[in-house]
């Protein structure tokens, strides 16, 4: 069995989980005799050399055919990535499409060249992802695969164009939607996307049940058609270390993620700032970057707890690694987290969690403490237990490795490559 398998990033280069996630369900699923080729918008040369990556920077398409000519005008609607991305200004928008618009206007120049991708998710993302989709379409013309499997809402309209080129089946898989990244304040047009991909799919796999529960109940899509299959937690060989003598007295109660909305940083500061009210013992470090930083260092700042606060910016590997080796409690305080790795990571590396209830993870894990994210009392008082209590933080210890240890990419690919080989089999009846 052959997948054609659509990602937006691959190990090294990853912003976040959603390429350790394709990098760790890709290897299992090789392991269980699945053929895989990865499309990835660019490669970079130095990516796993066991699996086969396609890099669509490569590929050529010639928009002057008729098939070319009719995708675009579908895809038309994408093109210019606008308004959809929250950290461009109105300035920076215009620079941006006046350059797109002249782009277009050397349709000669446009045609006969390959397209380079950035491969990012800057300012131009939703024009990539467009040109992304007719790459795919080029790419399923050419070679032979069974499935079709798109990882996100960023190259779902690949996959779409796969299957409209191919005929062959088509599974999306939502790591997240744009209720996890936004609330209630969505993206329109972001959403649309999300849902034409779910739509046209053919089977639709979700991270976990919550996210599951949002794909059917927010966006209408039949509840026999979405699948849910947990992530693992062995895609790269995590390197615990061993606890280290810190070079101060307080103990260390540790976030990990992203600085924005999804994984709410503003509630981690606020039950810093109710925990040190009755503990002065603690520190707290927030590791990660995003667009709501300088908003939580300037909350910091207003309650007075600066001093008591660690902002390290974005960790990679061996950092994070470093990091949990001298905490004594990760919280993870998303407002809407579709699963969650970070947490996997703690108690890998023995530290106990507390964790929100709106998560994924929190379905698979018995022994972590789960709140709600906007309780900020019991927030407190859980790592209040964990921190004064050694027996509690021991039991967690002990527990939570051995119950992550149970979660294996292995057992995700079984039930992808099942649910693949059902698809193939409903499709050669309907033929």
């Amino acid at each position: 069995m052959r997948v054609l398998m659509f990602g937006w990033e691959f190990p090294p280069h990853i912003s976040g989980g959603l390429g350790t996630a394709c990098y760790g369900l890709t290897k299992a699923l090789l392991r269980h005799g699945v053929d895989v080729i990865f499309v990835v918008p660019k490669a970079f040369g130095d990516e796993d050399n066991e699996i086969k990556i396609l890099n669509a920077s490569d590929f050529e398409i010639n928009l002057e055919e008729e098939t070319s000519i009719e995708l675009w005008k579908r895809l038309k609607y994408i093109q210019v990535a606008s308004k959809i991305i929250p950290y461009i200004s109105p300035e920076a928008y215009t620079e941006e499409y006046e350059r797109l618009r002249k782009e277009e206007i050397k349709k000669n120049d446009f045609f006969k060249r390959k397209y380079e991708f950035s491969g990012s998710y800057g300012p131009n993302i939703m024009y990539e992802v467009s040109r992304y989709a007719l790459i795919a379409s080029a790419i399923a013309a050419t070679h032979d695969f069974d499935v079709i499997h798109a990882h996100d809402w960023l190259t779902y309209p690949a996959g779409i164009a796969a299957k409209s080129t191919s005929g062959k089946p088509l599974i999306v898989h939502v790591h997240a939607t744009e209720f996890d990244r936004s609330g209630e304040n969505i993206n329109q047009d972001v959403y649309n996307i999300e849902r034409e991909g779910m739509l046209k799919a053919d089977k639709v796999v979700t991270v976990s049940n919550y996210t599951r529960s949002i794909v059917i109940n927010r966006y209408g899509i039949e509840p026999d058609k979405v699948v849910t299959v947990y992530n693992g937690a062995d895609a790269f060989k995590f390197h615990s270390r061993p606890k280290v003598d810190k070079p101060y007295k307080e103990k260390v109660v540790t976030y990990i993620g992203r600085i924005t909305f999804q994984k709410g940083p503003e509630y981690f500061v606020e039950t810093a700032r109710k925990l040190l009210k009755y503990d002065d013992n603690v520190r707290f470090v927030m590791a990660g970057s995003g667009d709501m930083f300088p908003r939580i260092v300037k909350l910091a700042a207003r309650y007075r707890i600066g001093h008591k606060i660690h902002f390290t910016g974005f960790l990679k590997g061996p950092e994070v690694e470093e990091v949990l080796s001298y905490s004594d409690v990760y919280v993870m305080p998303s407002v809407s987290e579709p699963f969650g790795i970070s947490p996997l990571e703690a108690l890998m590396s023995n530290v106990p969690i507390v964790i929100s209830k709106q998560s994924g993870v929190s379905e698979v894990l018995k022994h972590a403490i789960k709140v709600d994210f906007w309780d900020i009392d019991a927030m407190a008082n859980a790592i209040y237990g964990i921190l004064h209590y050694p027996a509690i933080s021991k039991m967690f210890q002990k527990y939570g490795k051995a119950e992550v240890d149970q979660l294996k990419w292995d057992n995700s690919a079984y039930e992808v490559k099942q649910l693949y080989e059902s698809l193939l089999s409903e499709y050669l009846i309907l033929k």
